[in-house]
This record gives C-alpha cells, structure tokens and sequence, in this order.
C-alpha cells in the first residue's frame, strides 16, 4: 500500500470521528499539536487526524526524504530539475549553509544590498517623494504584500504599485502624483515581460524630462542589463536578479528594492532575519518538532486523504489583505503541475485551489458558504496577538471573532431546524504571530515557501518551473495583429469574437 493509500485508509477510518471528538478523546491534544518558532505559534488540533494518522504522515514524510531535501534546497544543489538550476532563495537572507555555490550567493546578495542601500540614500537626499513599482507576478505580489503591511505612517517614501497591463491601472496609479517628485522602478528578470515594459513606457513618458533628475529617475531590477539599458536606464542604476531565484521567491533579493523604500532598509534587514529564522528551523528541528513538516503534512492530509479541493487563507489583520493574493501564486503557481519530475503523470491530486481574504469582512460575504455549504474547506486563520493601533477594544472583538470562527468551524451546532445547523468538522489550522513586524512576517513567508517545496517533495513534482504560465502569453502574441486587422485567428471562436471586438470597437 502506498503512502497516500494509507492516509486514505485513515480518513475512512476516521470518518465518524469529527474533530470536536478528537479533542473530547484526548485531552492534551490542543498543547500537543502546537508549534512555536521565535515570533510564530501554530495550532494544528483543529485538524482532522489523530496520533495513528498522523504518525502515518511522519512516515511519508520520511519516505519522501524531508529532511534530505530542505538539505539540498539550502545547499543550493539543482532542485529545479526542469530548467537545470538551483533554489536559492534562502541564500537572500543569510548563511544557512557551508557549500561553495551557496556561500557565493550569499555573497552575491549581500554585495547588492549594499548598493540597493545606496541607491536609497540617493533618492532619499532627493526631492522625491513617491516612487512607482512597476512589474507583475513575483515582481509585483510580495513587494506589495510587506510594503502594504509593514509601511508606517510618516514614511520617507509613498510607494505605489502598477502591475495590470490594463491602461486603466496606470491611469490611476499615477493620477495625483507629481513627475518632479516621483522616480521609478521596473522589476523584470528578462526585462521582456510585456505587461512591465507597456507599464514602465507609460510611466517613463510621464515622467518627462524629469526622467533625467538627478542623474535618472528609471531603476531596474533585472537579470539583463543590456535589454534595461536599451530601455534607456544607466547601469548604475540596474539592480541585480540571477536565475537561482525564482521570481515568486525574490521579494528577499533587489526585487525588495520597493520594500526598502517603503519601511526602511534597517526593517528590510529585520525581515530578512526573520525568514532565515524559519530557515534555520526548517533544516534543523527534528520532524515531530518541525512546524514546516507539520504544515507541509496537513496540507497533504486535508488534499489527498480527504480529497479536499479548496484551501482558505484568512488573515485577522488589515495589514495582511494582500496575503491570499500572494500566497495564490506562491502555492498554485508552485504546485500546479501533473506531470512528475520525470515526465510520468501524476496519479495524486495535487495543488487545491486557495483563496481568501480578510476577517472581519470576509465573514460578512463567504463564510456562509464555509459554515453551511456543502463542501468542506480547510483554513489557515492567521492572527496578530498584540496590535499597535491604539484601539484595543476593536483589537479585542477582531481576536472574539478569530477565535469565535475557529471553534464554530470545527464544533458546529446541532438545531431541530436544519436551516440553523451547523455541520462542524472543518478544519483549520490558527497561526498567531506575537506582532506584524518584520521579523514576524518574513517567518510566516518563510513558513508558506518551505511548506510549498515539501509538499512538491511529496509528489515529486517541481516547484520552482512555472510553464503553465507561458502558452495564453504565446498565444495573445500571435492574436495582437488580428486585433489591428492584418490577421485572421485559426481559431473559429476567437475570430469570431475578434469579428464582435471589430464590430464594437
């Protein structure tokens, strides 16, 4: 029997066992399956397991080889099969291992800190005032998540972010700014993304012939030069990227430049220590102990023994808004292969769905569906224990209802009237951070990052090839004529669509 068969062997065995059973059976089992990690604390009892499933868990674990893998991912050996390359974002936030190759990138991503902190003090002797980041996928997604969470008031810089090819989103993310007092910065690891380049012409333009100021007001943060300078950007003013990064791994390397200017390089230091935190865990604890294991585990449990094809991710923090948008890349992007690492097709489901938003609101729009529906959905609710707002009675009722949802998801309530029932038995995991700083945050990354490569180890997929994106971009290349009318689409749909677009335009 297979790993993944055992684990469904457990989930029939389990199955008129819910979780409010679990936790009146075992009374130590809201301690025993929690997790702390410096500024982190998770909380797995909600979760639909018990000690033989989970040591059933421990055991795929250890066959797919965990423990070795983490080892080859920080020492920067070729975990990206696919594309023959290493991984190496780890390297971006400090030394977590003694091989050459990585200890060279460690040296590499600190040399361009170094210059990322003087193109800062730069701008910061300037008259500049705002600064638009322009890139898409990784080079837009985590940038925006920690500036959006971690920016204070009063900050040096107001940084804005245009991503959308949409002229629209250019139109109003510039609408109010000054030219005098803005600059820009355009992240593309080819500098050939067609969405970067529209958006980085647009704001270029507008920039005028306040481009030039102060020696030039256009940075990039590419892996080529040639191409950035072309676009007319001086060299001094290009920030590295390298391929043993991905881009939905970078917001640690110069593609943070954004983040820096939006809380300070001090604090851009702050996060990086705290991902190199949950490295060193990572790599260190042992299994049982292990809170990237465990998390890894519960995703493949509620996936693949209980079939569930949605995911939650619900932040009880405004600031954290953005961290279901993130972590939609982050995960599916890394996860939404069929294909094995040696081109055999998968016979296990792999990535779900994953979607969110924020609490409060989110319970006022979809929760009805999490509660009642008729499909289970797991959840990681993330929550802040200490807020620095100043108004700890909203603080308070945000926290009542955090936990309130947690325990009405797994307990349910029984009613004589089945419009006022509530099933119970949906999991959740509750991940508690002592306070948003950025120590905090760059853990909980570093958390969903080596929780994603483990469960890619699990199914022996890739998680750092991303093809899936590449053949809608192929194809929108090839329909651009059509649409100015010096073509004809093969396909009879689009054409006549594209016949609609003609007649309407």
């Amino acid at each position: 029997m297979s790993e993944f068969a055992a684990l469904r062997s457990h989930a029939t065995r389990l199955a008129g066992s819910p979780v409010s059973r679990l936790l009146q059976d075992d009374p130590g089992r809201a301690s025993r399956l929690a997790l702390r990690v410096g500024p982190l604390y998770a909380n797995f009892a909600r979760q639909g397991f018990d000690a033989s499933a989970l040591d059933a868990l421990f055991v795929l674990a250890e066959d797919a080889g965990f423990a070795s893998a983490m080892r080859r991912l920080l020492d920067g050996e070729t975990v990206n099969a696919t594309e023959g390359r290493a991984a190496l974002h780890t390297a971006l936030r400090g030394a977590t291992s003694d091989a050459p190759f990585a200890r060279e990138c460690v040296a590499q991503a600190a040399a361009a800190r170094t210059r990322m902190a003087e193109m800062i003090g730069h701008l910061a002797a300037s008259d500049v005032t705002d600064i638009v980041s322009v890139g898409i996928g990784g080079s837009d997604l985590g940038p925006r998540l920690v500036a959006d969470a971690l920016a204070l008031p009063g900050a040096r810089f107001r940084v804005h972010f245009l991503s959308n090819v949409d002229g629209n989103a250019a139109r109003r993310t510039l609408a109010g700014l000054d030219p005098a007092k803005t600059a820009a910065i355009l992240i593309s690891k080819t500098f050939g993304t067609q969405e970067t380049l529209l958006n980085g012409g647009i704001v270029r333009d507008w920039l005028g012939d306040a481009a030039a100021l102060d020696g030039g007001r256009v940075y990039a943060v590419s892996a080529n030069v040639e191409r950035a300078a072309a676009f007319g950007i001086a060299p001094e003013r290009i920030l590295p990227m390298w391929d043993w990064v991905g881009g939905r791994y970078s917001l640690w390397s110069a593609v943070g430049f954004p983040i820096a200017l939006a809380i300070g390089m001090d604090r851009f230091e702050e996060l990086l220590a705290g991902a190199a935190e949950l490295d060193a865990h990572a790599a260190g604890a042992a299994p049982r102990e292990n809170l990237v294991f465990l998390h890894a585990l519960t995703a493949l449990w509620n996936r693949n023994a209980l079939g569930l094809a949605t995911q939650a991710v619900l932040p009880y923090d405004e600031r954290l808004k953005l961290l279901p948008n993130y972590l939609q890349q982050l995960v599916m992007e890394s996860l939404g292969k069929s294909a094995r690492l040696d081109g055999a097709p998968l016979h296990e489901d792999t990535v779900p769905v994953w979607w969110g938003g924020p609490g409060t609101d989110t319970q006022h729009s979809f929760f009805q569906a999490l509660h009642q529906g008729t499909q289970v959905v797991p959840a990681d609710f993330i929550g802040v224990v200490r807020s620095d707002d100043g108004y700890a009675q909203n603080h308070r009722a945000l926290l009542a209802n955090l936990l309130a949802q947690t325990q009405a998801l797994a307990n349910g309530q029984a009613s004589d009237d089945p419009h006022r029932a509530y099933a119970g038995n949906r999991p959740s995991t509750l991940i508690l951070l002592d306070a948003l700083t950025p120590h905090a945050l760059g853990a909980l990354i570093a958390l969903y990052e080596h929780s994603v490569y483990l469960q890619s180890v699990a199914w022996g997929i890739n998680a750092f090839d991303q093809f899936g994106v590449e053949l809608g971009k192929q194809v929108a290349n090839t329909l651009l004529p059509a649409l100015e009318g010096k073509a004809r689409a093969d396909d009879p749909v689009t054409q006549a669509l594209l016949d609609e677009i003609a007649t309407r335009g």
